[in-house]
Order: C-alpha cells, then sequence, then structure tokens
C-alpha cells in the first residue's frame, strides 16, 4: 500500500503540471488584466507601467514559467485586485467553504444512506416509488433556482432564515446565528447531490442482493434483517465509497454557485471575484487547490477501497 500510494504521488506531479499549463493558457484567452483598468482617469501610459511591472507585457509562455518558478518555491503570487497574498486569502476563506462542504456530504451521506437501502429493500413498494420520485426531482432540479426559490420563501415571503453571508451584520459572533446562515445554503446542497446518491446506492443494493450468495443466506433461515446487514451491506460499501469519493469534488465546484447566490465568504466567492477581475494568480491558485482536492479524493477513495475489500491488491 505504501509502494502504491508513493507511486499515486509521483504520478500526480505530472497531472498537476498538465493541469496549471492548460487552465493558464486558457484564462490567458480571457483577455489581459490591464484591460479592467481602462477608465477616463487611467492614462495609457499607467498602464503599460503597471503591466511591466506585473511582467503581463511578456508572451505567455514567459508568464508560465515565471508563475510555474514562483510557485514551485511556494509563493503564489499577489492579488491583482486586493494586493494581498494569494495564500492568504485562499487560507482566509478556506475555513467556510470546507464548513459548508463538510456538513453538506455528512447530511447527504446519513440521508442517501438509509433511504437507498430501504428503497432497495423495498422495491416497488409505494414507499420505493416515493423516495425513487423524490431522488429524480433532486437530481433535476438546477441549484440555482432552488436557492433563489428557498430565499424567496424562507426570506423574502416568511423571514425565518438569513439569506446572506455567515454571520448577522453589527453583532457578536454566534454559532447559533452561523448555523442560521448555513440552513439554507446546506439544504441546498444536500438537496442537490442526495437525489444522486440515492439512486446509485438503491441500485448497488439491489444488484447485489440478486446474488447467488444472498440466496443461500437467505435459504439457511439467518434472517432477513442479518442478510441485509451482514452480508449484503458490506459488499455495498464499494459503491457507497466511490460515491463519497465522487461528493467532494463535485460539491467542491458546486460551491461556486452556492456560495455567489448566498453570499456566503469562501473560495467559492472568491473564485468568481477572481474570474470577473481577471485576476491571474487568484486563478490559478484556486485551480491548483481544486485540483490538488480532487486527486487527493480520489487517493483516499482507493485507500478505503483496499480497506474495505482485503481482496482489492494495489502494487
Amino acid at each position: 500500500m505504501i509502494r502504491y500510494i508513493l507511486k499515486r504521488l509521483l504520478i500526480a506531479i505530472p497531472v498537476l503540471l498538465g493541469i496549471t499549463i492548460l487552465d493558464y493558457f486558457i484564462m490567458s484567452l480571457a483577455g489581459n488584466p490591464m484591460e479592467m483598468m481602462i477608465g477616463p482617469r487611467i492614462t495609457q501610459a499607467a498602464i503599460e507601467e503597471r503591466a511591466a511591472l506585473l511582467g503581463l507585457d511578456k508572451p505567455i509562455l514567459v508568464q508560465y514559467w515565471n508563475w510555474l518558478k514562483e510557485a514551485m518555491q511556494g509563493n503564489f503570487g499577489y492579488s491583482f485586485k486586493q494586493n494581498l497574498a494569494v495564500t492568504r486569502l485562499i487560507g482566509n476563506n478556506v475555513a467556510p467553504t470546507v464548513l459548508l462542504m463538510g456538513l453538506s456530504l455528512v447530511l447527504s451521506m446519513l440521508i442517501a444512506i438509509p433511504a437507498g437501502i430501504y428503497s432497495a429493500v423495498h422495491q416497488y413498494s409505494k414507499t420505493d416509488y416515493a423516495i425513487v420520485t423524490a431522488s429524480f426531482i433532486g437530481s433535476s432540479v438546477p441549484s440555482f433556482f432552488l436557492a433563489l426559490t428557498m430565499v424567496y420563501f424562507f426570506n423574502l415571503r416568511l423571514g425565518w432564515l438569513p439569506s446572506s453571508g455567515m454571520t448577522t451584520l453589527g453583532t457578536a459572533w454566534s454559532l447559533t446565528d452561523t448555523l442560521r446562515h448555513m440552513v439554507l445554503p446546506v439544504g441546498v446542497m444536500v438537496f442537490s447531490v442526495v437525489g444522486v446518491n440515492i439512486r446509485y446506492i438503491r441500485a448497488s443494493m439491489l444488484e447485489i442482493m440478486e446474488q447467488d450468495y444472498l440466496r443461500t443466506a437467505k435459504a439457511k433461515g439467518i434472517g432477513r434483517r442479518r442478510v441485509i446487514n451482514k452480508h449484503a451491506l458490506r459488499n455495498a460499501l464499494l459503491p457507497i465509497i466511490t460515491i463519497f469519493g465522487m461528493q467532494i469534488p463535485m460539491l467542491f465546484s458546486g460551491s461556486v454557485v452556492i456560495e455567489q447566490v448566498f453570499s456566503w465568504p469562501g473560495l467559492g466567492l472568491l473564485t468568481m471575484s477572481s474570474i470577473l477581475n481577471r485576476d491571474y494568480p487568484l486563478i490559478m491558485g484556486v485551480s491548483l487547490l481544486s485540483a490538488v482536492v480532487v486527486l487527493i479524493a480520489n487517493l483516499v477513495t482507493d485507500i478505503l477501497y483496499a480497506i474495505v475489500d482485503p481482496t482489492i491488491q494495489y502494487t
């Protein structure tokens, strides 16, 4: 296992390098960041001086090489817009995103796993049809539309919940206040992913329950609950782990839309701001972090496979 992990880490180096190359060149197609400075009070000479100071007057290959050399030393540059270190900006905004994603991931799995198992065990029952219908609705409704709908009802019409920010402005921080601000964004993220999770888990359980060894266990009369909990559920853990690994990058990317709608002060809001301002260093920093998160999620998923199923061997 240690050899496999080291091998995956070595493979991750050219993967991350390729991702940064694609990101940098695609980002450059959006235009020069200095175009955002054009205005009646800004002279062309001032724009050219600023571009030379930031190295944006050089060819794109030279710009990328200069960025890569600094990044390999742990220096990801300074934000063009905020004039702060990229690492500092990301560090200040990563905690709210992790909090939002972590709670959404836990709640979605706590709902999806028992619902998917119950639906598979009680196939073709009224409850099964209700769960399947709800899962299709959850996976079909766009997250931004659901977010705006929930803001309209729970904030504008009913006035029960706040619709923006992480805390109420002008008040001291409190856990209760933060939790109230989290209800709507977490609710939207959970609703958006739990439907897909239920369908995956249900399909996995149905496939496993038709295996010959489960029919043999049932024929021995050891009890339906024991058959499901001891035999079927353990073998259904592999697809569940796959879903778990898939949800991390999905929630990370989905948080961009959710944080924008709810003005949540996390990486999603920071990403949108950097894109709108063509803030090259900040865009590259967030993109690199996203790529690292996806690679780590895949590695953790593979490790969990080996823990759950000892027959899996990695070389």
